[in-house]
């Protein structure tokens, strides 16, 4: 899936530690009503750490853009030495 492409392996290892809990409580506690909190809280941990693989993305993204941007300017900057300017 392209949404769990970009999760480091620390990601991936809590989303499965949470997924096995969650398992685990809906085989001991059954389907009761607090089936539900253990659902929402295994669904925000999933949550956190997709935005923070996106995040992540973004990140990288922006640094490669202003790495570009530094490079335009080096080269105008040497231009402008080069010209007496």
């Amino acid at each position: 899936m392209q949404i769990f492409k970009n999760l480091d392996i620390e990601s991936a290892v809590v989303i499965c530690i949470t997924f096995v809990l969650f398992v685990l409580a809906l085989i001991i506690k059954g389907l009761t009503h607090e089936i539900l909190l253990e659902a929402g809280v295994f669904l925000v941990s999933v949550k956190l750490i997709i935005m923070a693989g996106k995040s992540n993305v973004m990140k990288k993204s922006i640094e490669t853009k202003l790495d570009a941007i530094h490079d335009a300017l080096v080269k105008i900057d040497e231009c402008n030495d080069r010209d007496g300017g």
